[in-house]
C-alpha cells in the first residue's frame, strides 16, 4: 500500500498543476491563515507518547506549522482532570474516551466533519534554488460507509451517534455522525495457569462453558477450615473480580439475552421474542445463576468467595487457574510473574449458540471547545490509516482495529486470541453514566446471591430500571 506521504505528494502536485500556483505566485489569504502556527494538545490514558512518536513526528514534518503536545495520565485521575479542564476552558484538543463513554461525553465532542483543510509545504529545486510553496488541500474524512466496511461491527455501533446538526435556533436536523476513532479493539479472553491444569491432569483448555465447569473441582483446594487455598475460576463475586460487570454481561449475551435495543434502552430483564417458545426462564437469570454458583459453597463448582484477593493478584500468585482478562493484562502478568506457565485461550462459549465475545477499547475524539478542531480531526484521520495503525500496533503491542489487519495477528503468541475474537465482539451500554451502570450490574450480582430465587425476576427488573435512568442526558453537561 502506498504511504500516506507518497499519496499526499501526488495529490498536492496535481493540485499545483491544475491551479497554476507555484513559486511565481504567493499563497492566497485563506492559505496564509491556515498556515498560521497551531498546537494540538492530546490527552491520553492508555499509551505513552513512545507508541505514537514516529507518527507524530511524520505528521509535524509534513505540516511544520502544527506542533503536537501529548500527555498521558493515570486512569484513576484522568476523568477528574478532564472534566475540570473542560469546565475551566483549558481542556485538550484531542482526548481518549472508553467505548462506553461516548454518550457521557457527547456534549463535549465535536463530531467529525466530512472534510478538513490542511496546508502542505511543497519544496522544489535544489540547494541553490530551493523554493517552498504552501498549498491548501481539502481532504476527505473517513465516511460512515467506509467506517462500516473497515472496522468490526461493534466500532460502528459505539462510535456513531444520531445528533442534531442544525444551527442554533433552526429546526432540528438529525444526522449520523462519527464521534470517535479507535486504534485497537480489545476482547475478553481466558488466561490459564498451565501448570495447575497439568497437575490436575487436564490436557486441554476448555472451549465450552460445560467443559469449563467440569474442570473446576479438579483445580480447587480447600483446607479443613474452609479456606480456599487454590481456586479454579474467579467468578461469583464483584469487588475482587477484575471486570466482573463485563463477565456477567457477556454471559448474558452468549445465553441469548438482548441487553438493549438499537437505541440503547436496556432490555436484559425481558424474554427475547425468539426464545419465548423454548425457554421457561429468562436467559439473564440463567447467566446469573451460572456466575454466582462459583461463589456458592453448597455447589460442586464452588471456587471463589469474598475473602479471596483480587483475581489478578490471585492469578500472579499462582492461586488461580483461570483468569478472565484483556490484552492489557499481559504485560502486568508477565512483569509480576515472569515464571508463570501462561496460556491465553479464547473465551469459552455455549455449545450450539452463536459465538459472542466482549469488546473493551478506547476511541480518540476531538473537543467541541477546541479552536483547532479541523486540524485535530485531520490528524486523527491520518492516525487511522492502515499503515499508521500497523506502526502504532507494533510499538504498543495491541490487537488491531482495522478488519484488514486482523489476519496479521492471528498467529501471534500473545495477541492472536484477542485478534481472533474481534469480529464477533459486541458491547451494549450507550447511556450517559457508565459508572452508575456498572454499580447497578454489580449490585444485581450481590442481590441475586442473597435473595430467594422467587425474587430474582424482580431484582433483575430493578437493575434494568437503574440502568434505564442513566440514559437521560444530564441537564448541565
Amino acid at each position: 500500500m502506498r504511504s500516506f506521504f507518497y499519496r499526499a505528494f501526488i495529490v498536492l502536485m496535481a493540485s499545483l498543476v491544475l491551479s497554476g500556483q507555484g513559486c511565481t505566485k504567493g499563497p492566497d489569504q485563506a492559505t496564509r491563515e491556515a498556515a498560521e502556527p497551531k498546537q494540538l494538545e492530546i490527552w491520553a490514558v492508555v499509551d505513552d507518547r513512545d507508541a505514537y512518536s514516529p507518527l507524530i513526528t511524520a505528521y509535524q514534518d509534513a505540516h511544520p506549522h502544527v506542533r503536537i503536545n501529548y500527555k498521558r495520565f493515570r486512569l484513576e485521575e484522568y476523568e477528574d482532570l478532564l472534566i475540570n479542564a473542560f469546565a475551566e476552558d483549558r481542556g485538550p484538543d484531542i482526548f481518549l474516551i472508553h467505548n462506553t463513554w461516548v454518550s457521557k461525553y457527547i456534549s463535549k465532542i465535536e463530531p467529525m466533519p466530512a472534510f478538513t483543510e490542511m496546508v502542505y509545504t511543497i519544496v522544489e529545486g535544489g540547494y541553490t534554488n530551493r523554493s517552498e510553496t504552501l498549498v491548501l488541500q481539502n481532504e476527505k474524512s473517513i465516511t460512515l460507509r467506509e467506517l462500516k466496511q473497515a472496522y468490526p461491527d461493534v466500532v460502528y455501533k459505539d462510535a456513531v451517534r444520531l445528533i442534531n446538526t442544525a444551527a442554533e435556533g433552526d429546526r432540528p436536523f438529525l444526522e449520523e455522525k462519527i464521534m470517535g476513532l479507535p486504534m485497537s479493539v480489545d476482547t475478553l479472553a481466558l488466561f490459564v495457569n498451565r501448570d495447575m491444569l497439568n497437575t490436575a491432569g487436564i490436557p486441554t483448555i476448555p472451549t465450552a462453558w460445560d467443559a469449563f465447569q467440569a474442570t473446576i473441582n479438579r483445580l480447587v483446594s480447600i483446607d479443613t477450615d474452609g479456606e480456599i487455598l487454590q481456586a479454579g475460576a474467579a467468578l461469583g463475586t464483584t469487588e475482587n473480580v477484575e471486570r466482573a460487570t463485563d463477565i456477567i454481561s457477556i454471559l448474558m449475551m452468549q445465553n441469548g439475552t438482548q441487553m438493549a435495543t438499537d437505541e440503547g434502552f436496556p432490555t436484559f430483564s425481558l424474554m427475547p421474542e425468539e426464545l419465548a417458545a423454548t425457554r421457561n426462564e429468562l436467559p439473564a437469570i440463567q447467566a446469573l445463576r451460572f456466575y454466582t454458583d462459583f461463589a456458592d459453597e453448597t455447589k460442586e463448582i464452588y471456587s471463589w468467595n469474598e475473602d479471596m484477593p483480587n483475581s489478578l493478584d490471585a492469578f500472579v500468585q499462582g492461586r488461580l487457574a483461570y483468569f478472565f482478562g484483556y490484552s492489557y493484562h499481559i504485560p502486568l502478568i508477565k512483569a509480576r510473574a515472569p515464571k508463570l506457565n501462561l496460556s491465553i485461550a479464547r473465551l469459552p462459549q455455549i455449545e450450539g449458540n452463536p459465538e459472542v465475545n466482549y469488546a473493551n477499547y478506547w476511541l480518540w475524539t476531538v473537543s467541541k471547545k477546541s479552536e483547532e478542531s479541523e486540524t485535530a480531526w485531520n490528524f486523527l484521520n491520518y492516525l487511522i490509516e492502515e499503515e499508521n495503525e500497523q506502526q502504532y500496533l507494533d510499538r504498543a503491542s495491541r490487537p488491531p482495529a482495522h478488519r484488514s489487519l486482523i489476519e496479521n495477528y492471528l498467529d501471534d503468541e500473545d495477541l492472536g486470541v484477542f485478534a481472533s475474537q474481534i469480529l464477533t465482539a459486541d458491547s451494549w451500554y450507550r447511556g450517559y453514566d457508565p459508572e452508575a451502570m456498572e454499580e447497578a450490574m454489580a449490585k444485581l450480582i450481590e442481590d441475586i446471591k442473597e435473595a430467594e430465587e422467587g425474587d430474582w425476576d424482580k431484582i433483575l427488573r430493578t437493575a434494568q430500571q437503574k440502568v434505564d435512568q442513566t440514559l437521560r442526558e444530564p441537564q448541565n453537561p
